[in-house]
C-alpha cells in the first residue's frame, strides 16, 4: 500500500507540472505520501490539487476544479491498474452522480450563459428521435461526430460539449449521452426550474455512421405563421408529442438569448 501511495504521489506530481509550481507540487506529493490508505481516493487527489492551484493562482472555483480534473483523470487511469483502496475509489468515483452534478453547476457558475446552452445541448441531442423507426435521440451522443456536429441547428453547441469534456474526463464511467442529458436537467434546476426525473443508462455510439439525418430539429421560421405551426407539429409529432407538450418544449427558448452566428437571430426571443 505504501508503494502504491508513493507511485500515486509521484504520478500526480508529474502530471501537475503544467498546473502547479515546484513548491506546490512538492507539497502535493508530501501530502499524498502522508495520507492514510483509507483516505487515499482519486477524488482526494483532485481536491488537494485544486486547493493548491486556487491558492497559487487566485482563481475561482471553476478554474480550480479544472485544475483538479487533470489530476483526477491521471490518477484514475493509474488507479485502474492498482489493487486496494485506490482502485476501489476509482470504480466508485467514475459514476458519482452527485459529484458530477456539482461539477456541472460549477460550469454554470463560471459562465451563466452556459445554463441555457446546456439545456439546448440536451434538447438537440434528444430532439432527433423518431418514434416510428426508433432512431435518433439522446442514446448514442452522436453529436460528437460529423455530420451531426456540423448540422446548422447545432451551431454553437461545440462550446457546451467542450465545457463538459473535462467532467467526462474526470468521471469516465458516465457516458456522454448520460452526461449531456444530465447537464440539461441540472441547468434547469439550477436556474430555478422544477426538479426533473432523470435516469442513467444511455450508451454511446462509436462513430458517425449512427448519426441521424439532418432536418429532424425544428426551424425557427417557415415564412408564415401557418407554415411554421405545421412545421412544428410535423417535427414534434414525429417524436410522439401532443400540441400541449409541444408548447411546453418550445417555451425553453425563453431561456438565454439568440446569436446570429447560430440561429440567424439576435437578442432574447
Amino acid at each position: 500500500v505504501r508503494r502504491t501511495q508513493t507511485q500515486l504521489a509521484d504520478r500526480a506530481t508529474t502530471m501537475s507540472r503544467n498546473l502547479l509550481s515546484k513548491t506546490s507540487r512538492a507539497a502535493l506529493a508530501q501530502a499524498l505520501r502522508a495520507s492514510s490508505p483509507a483516505s487515499l481516493t482519486v477524488r482526494g487527489v483532485a481536491t488537494r490539487a485544486a486547493a493548491l492551484y486556487s491558492q497559487e493562482h487566485g482563481r475561482d472555483q471553476y478554474h480550480a476544479y479544472l485544475a483538479g480534473v487533470a489530476l483526477t483523470a491521471s490518477a484514475a487511469a493509474f488507479a485502474a491498474g492498482c489493487n486496494g483502496p485506490v482502485a476501489e475509489a476509482h470504480a466508485e468515483s467514475t459514476t458519482d452522480i452527485p459529484a458530477i452534478r456539482k461539477a456541472i453547476e460549477a460550469v454554470i457558475e463560471a459562465n451563466e450563459d452556459m445554463g441555457p446552452t446546456l439545456v439546448r445541448l440536451a434538447w438537440h441531442s434528444s430532439g432527433t428521435y423518431d418514434k416510428a423507426s426508433g432512431t435518433g435521440g439522446s442514446e448514442g451522443a452522436t453529436m460528437r461526430f460529423a455530420p451531426e456536429s456540423d448540422f446548422g441547428a447545432n451551431a454553437g453547441l461545440g462550446l457546451a460539449r467542450a465545457a463538459l469534456a473535462p467532467i467526462k474526463e474526470a468521471f469516465p464511467g458516465i457516458s456522454y449521452a448520460d452526461l449531456w442529458t444530465l447537464a440539461g436537467v441540472v441547468a434547469i434546476e439550477y436556474m430555478g426550474g422544477p426538479v426533473i426525473g432523470w435516469r442513467q443508462g444511455r450508451i454511446d455510439k462509436p462513430d458517425g455512421s449512427f448519426c441521424p439525418p439532418d432536418g429532424r430539429l425544428p426551424d425557427a421560421d417557415k415564412g408564415t405563421v401557418s407554415s411554421t405551426i405545421q412545421h412544428v407539429r410535423d417535427v414534434f409529432g414525429r417524436m410522439g408529442f401532443t400540441d400541449q407538450e409541444m408548447v411546453c418544449l418550445i417555451g425553453a427558448h425563453a431561456l438565454g438569448r439568440c446569436y446570429t452566428s447560430r440561429s440567424g437571430y439576435s437578442g432574447p426571443w
